[in-house]
């Protein structure tokens, strides 16, 4: 009987060279009968090293004969785990290329296939499209055109423009019998994909394309518990969105199926499928790596790079640049589960600042919602929280609080009008039968808004606008949007059907596609919730954006735990219930490169942990850590030990507030960064490999990582550590050291530029508990501004600069600046962008002022400093550094004399 079907399969061995199958529908239908040849492979063709075996049995486990019967190669091997034991036999029978004929938007041509494949339903007949998008970039896609089947659209993103073809940077050569590609670097020959390594494979319900990588460097496919620098001895990647807490070998909150691979020279490519369905990948030493989706089509496109950052810029273009965040947005969020009452949220504000420790939003979990319903406030806990954002807002403060997606659907008629008009207006997800599905979330039975339908995100908007004007929050948190759900389909279950169990299903948490989530078959506007799963949160997260911009005339924050390709367009993302201990923070630094990879710059974990009770010293240094994120947040459990930083001793305050200083200090930089990363696609938090690509060093450090290109993050990652080994790339870096406790007097937020001059070497640094070790790379301007408790008050603050100078002395840096929160300031030319002399002035840049700079690498002490012309008396030396206290506007010029 086939997998998933009612069909049975005859299999009759009627000579040794060849296999007849016949496939015969059951009751009530006329036998369809196909005569399929496989032929049986030669011990020649089945002379393949094991580390270059594909998998003949990806959709499930088979004996030999079942093997055999395939016509694949059956060997044991005692390794676990290791080779498949059944594998394709060079040459095995596919699809046939017919010849191409020109499109609009390249060239096209059809494959075919002689004798049906394996798999039932499979697709005898499909439309192989190939598009020259630009120079970097080819694109191609597989599809079935006797069928309509599900294609993903990107929302807000253009379609690419067509490329001269002189100008490409690839070549593409293709295997006619049986189908394959070979895409090569044209500069130096190299092979950057080629699929004629194992057959293409195509029906209804089970896509496969393998191919071979250019090396064993790569990075990406989340999001998953993983190294930077993924495992390829036989292991299997599933992308299907998850409520599931990280760690490793399952499926978790996101879907990115993206890959990057250095070629260890410097160059580097990309590979992006763009498909919703659900998809395993299988990564093998060969090294190669093997494709299997549920559905769809075959969306494929690959970057050219050259180099890292060129590869993530070429994948951006496809998927959409990232927003520009709010100003306030990258200074410091608390929250927790568990803050029950108006004056509880209160009292955490009031100790934070009693404290002098740095709090620009605080955030309220959903202890805030009556009966746990979105779109209310309890009376009694929270009755005066309008009052409350009002004040937060008067300290200069934002708030946010959660909107989960899933509406209470058991009030009394009348009684909740979010479900009530929801229903009136056709806005929630049906089941099979076209009735509403209900699932069970915090509230109990909920109805699911389909967010693919025009109407819901209008829905969506009225009642976000509703509760804005009662409560005037800042963002909006949307949790639980993979989506999740705690009954198993619908709380009435889910049909019997190839959706619900299809032939293949990807190694999930809970075996099945509905298990903590909807129904297979449940019905949206664009498609079934088997083709739209992965892309809920996306389209909520568009939703969510699109109504705070309409309702604030301001950029919105939105923070989404489920992703998809193109999110970062309109959401930041956290990484979900990660735990309190030394190993989950280790590997936030990883999930935070990651996400800087697939384009969604603005990314942070819960700082000290969401799941179990901390300790003093791993908050400490998650703290630390946590000042670089681009997004931080400390985010607590209801049962756990509190973890706000004003709960602990006098010298774990003092680090903590340290750090936080230093980030504030550096908030300028950082917005410029963002920046960057809108308006021209480059990374924020990044690799070592990103910047250092032909450094050998670099490819695989996982637990360092730069901010832009200037500055380089060495956290302590282990516990009791007071020392730190660190890598520091070759040229002379400086230590960004706090000294000191007076600000004018020592300098506090300034660094006490201690130079390392290294050749691309491991040093062995000082890390006592509070200190994180960061330096300044030579060469290299970084603007900063003198912190404060709020970033409404820093912004008033002096500027100043630290500056790098290379051996050759020279440095250079620059500085966006608007007002920090109107919409498309740099699109509409409302801002000011400095690179240490302005070169765009308007009324953003009035008032702001230099008061200090920092030079590092004045080899001897100057006789005398001049600022635009005038003396500075007030300066100091020390070795290798000049600082000198002033205030100027950002206009100016500095001199010293040797």
């Amino acid at each position: 009987r086939l997998p998933g079907s009612s069909s049975v399969l005859l299999v009759t061995n009627l000579a040794q060279e060849r296999l007849f199958v016949n496939v015969i529908k059951p009751q009530n239908s006329s036998q369809v009968k196909r005569v399929v040849e496989f032929p049986l492979p030669s011990v020649h063709e089945c002379i393949v090293s094991p580390g270059s075996r594909f998998d003949c049995g990806r959709d499930r486990l088979l004996s030999r004969a079942e093997c055999e019967d395939r016509g694949c190669c059956f060997s044991p091997l005692p390794l676990s785990p290791g080779p498949p034991w059944c594998f394709y036999p060079h040459m095995y029978p596919g699809y046939r290329l017919g010849p191409f004929s020109p499109t609009e938007r390249g060239q096209a041509a059809t494959l075919t296939r002689e004798t049906p494949s394996y798999l039932p339903k499979d697709v005898s007949t499909l439309s192989l499209e190939v598009m020259e998008l630009n120079a970097d970039c080819l694109h191609l896609t597989v599809k079935d055109p006797s069928s309509q089947r599900y294609e993903v659209q990107i929302p807000g993103v253009v379609p690419q423009s067509k490329a001269d073809a002189a100008e490409v940077l690839y070549t593409i050569q293709y295997q006619h019998n049986p189908f394959g590609f070979i895409v090569q670097r044209k500069s130096n020959r190299r092979v950057i994909m080629d699929t004629t390594v194992a057959p293409l494979l195509f029906a209804d319900q089970y896509l496969q394309l393998s191919t071979m990588l250019a090396s064993t460097l790569v990075s990406g496919l989340g999001e998953h518990y993983t190294t930077l620098i993924l495992d390829l001895n036989w292991t299997s990647l599933t992308f299907w969105n998850r409520d599931m807490a990280p760690h490793a070998d399952v499926n978790l909150y996101g879907s990115h199926p993206f890959y990057i691979v250095q070629e260890e020279d410097g160059f580097a490519h990309g590979v992006f499928l763009l498909n919703s369905n659900a998809i395993e990948v299988m990564l093998q030493p060969t090294p190669a790596l093997t494709w299997v989706s549920t559905g769809g089509i075959l969306d494929l496109y690959i970057f050219l790079g050259p180099d890292p950052q060129s590869v993530i810029r070429q994948y951006l273009q496809i998927i959409g640049y990232p927003m520009m965040p709010p100003y306030w947005s990258l200074g410091f969020h608390l929250c927790r589960w568990g803050y029950t009452t108006t004056n509880a949220t209160r009292r955490v504000v009031q100790h934070m600042h009693e404290a002098n420790i740095p709090l620009d939003v605080q955030w309220n979990d959903l202890d805030y919602a009556s009966e746990r319903r979105v779109f209310t406030f309890d009376p009694l806990r929270f009755g005066d929280l309008p009052e409350m954002v009002e004040e937060f807002h008067k300290r200069g403060m934002k708030y946010i609080l959660i909107l989960d997606p899933g509406i209470s659907s058991t009030s009394p008629p009348g009684t909740y009008p979010p479900f009530d008009d929801g229903l009136r207006r056709d806005v929630f997800i049906k089941n099979a039968t076209g009735h509403v599905l209900i699932g069970k979330v915090w509230p109990g039975p909920t109805a699911f808004p389909d967010f693919t339908n025009p109407e819901t995100r209008v829905w969506w908007d009225d009642f976000i606008k509703n509760f804005h004007s009662k409560v005037p929050v800042d963002g909006l948190w949307i949790d639980m949007n993979e989506p999740a759900s705690f009954v198993q389909g619908s709380v009435d279950g889910c049909p019997d059907s190839d959706l619900e169990n299809p032939p293949y299903t990807p190694r999930v948490v809970g075996r099945q596609l509905n298990s903590g989530t909807l129904c297979m078959s449940a019905q949206q506007k664009l498609s079934t919730h088997y083709n739209l799963h992965n892309l809920y949160g996306l389209t909520e997260a568009y939703a969510t954006h699109r109504a705070l911009m309409n309702i604030q005339q301001t950029r919105p924050f939105v923070l989404s735990r489920s992703s998809f390709p193109g999110i970062g367009q309109f959401s930041a993302v956290w990484t979900g219930d990660v735990r309190s201990d030394w190993e989950q923070l280790r590997y936030s630094i990883l999930a935070v490169l990651q996400f800087s990879l697939f384009g969604v710059p603005l990314v942070g974990a819960d700082v000290c942990g969401f799941g179990g009770n901390t300790t003093e010293e791993l908050c400490v240094r998650w703290m630390q850590l946590g000042a670089f994120y681009p997004f931080m947040r400390n985010h607590n459990d209801k049962p756990n030990a509190p973890q706000e930083p004003y709960v602990f001793g006098q010298k774990a305050q003092a680090a903590m507030r340290s750090a936080l200083n230093l980030r504030y200090s550096l908030l300028p930089f950082l917005y410029t960064l963002f920046h960057h990363a809108h308006t021209s696609a480059d990374t924020v938090a990044r690799p070592l490999f990103m910047e250092f690509p032909t450094d050998p060093n670099c490819w695989t450090i996982d637990h360092q990582f730069l901010w832009g290109s200037s500055l380089l993050i060495s956290p302590v990652l282990d516990e009791g550590v007071v020392e730190l080994v660190a890598y520091l790339p070759p040229g002379t870096w400086y230590s960004l050291q706090n000294v000191g406790n007076s600000f004018l007097l020592t300098c506090l937020y300034f660094p006490k530029g201690q130079p390392f001059y290294s050749n691309g070497q491991y040093l062995l640094l000082p890390a006592p508990l509070d200190t994180i070790n960061v330096h300044v790379r030579e060469g290299h301007i970084v603007p900063r501004q003198e912190p404060a408790l709020t970033t409404t008050a820093s912004r008033l603050n002096p500027f100043f600069l630290t500056v790098a100078l290379s051996a050759g002395g020279w440095a250079w840096g620059d500085m966006f600046w608007d007002d920090g929160d109107s919409l498309d300031s740099f699109e509409m030319q409302k801002y000011c962008y400095v690179v240490f002399i302005p070169i765009k002035l308007n009324g953003a840049l009035d008032g702001l002022v230099l008061g200090g700079l920092q030079v590092f690498g004045v080899l001897s002490a100057p006789r005398y400093v001049i600022a635009n012309g005038e003396k500075v008396q007030d300066y100091t030396y020390h070795t290798d550094t000049m600082v000198s206290l002033f205030r100027l506007l950002l206009l100016f010029t500095v001199q010293w004399i040797l």
